[in-house]
């Protein structure tokens, strides 16, 4: 049940930043609610395999690389749901930044068990 939750408001927090930025748009909210899906299994299968094949400019950046890798998950999710659109690299930067300030803010109303 707090998986649902969890992604419920994830999408809403895809909803406010669509309405928010100009660079990304959203279809609705049922596409909200697969970017949000999408996302998430990015972040668990695919994320994991960009840091570690990154890791050495990661590094070098002190971690700032880490901002782009998200962007490319971000824009990979662009390009794998068609109502959800991301202008580019620096929007994703930005929509990445603004959902995951977004997310933890959701997500502290939620009671742990």
């Amino acid at each position: 049940m707090k998986l649902i939750l969890r992604l419920l408001l994830s999408a809403i927090a895809v909803v406010v930043l669509a309405n928010i930025l100009g660079g990304v748009s959203v279809d609705g909210y049922g596409t909200a609610i697969i970017v949000a899906l999408v996302l998430s299994i990015l972040n668990l299968f695919v994320k994991p395999i960009l840091v570690i094949l990154t890791l050495p400019i990661t590094i070098v950046t002190l971690g700032l690389f880490l901002l782009i890798v998200n962007a490319l998950v971000i824009l990979l999710a662009d390009s794998l749901i068609s109502g959800f659109s991301v202008d580019g690299i620096w929007w994703a930067v930005l929509f990445s930044i603004l959902l995951s300030v977004l997310q933890s803010l959701l997500h502290s109303f939620l009671k742990d068990d």
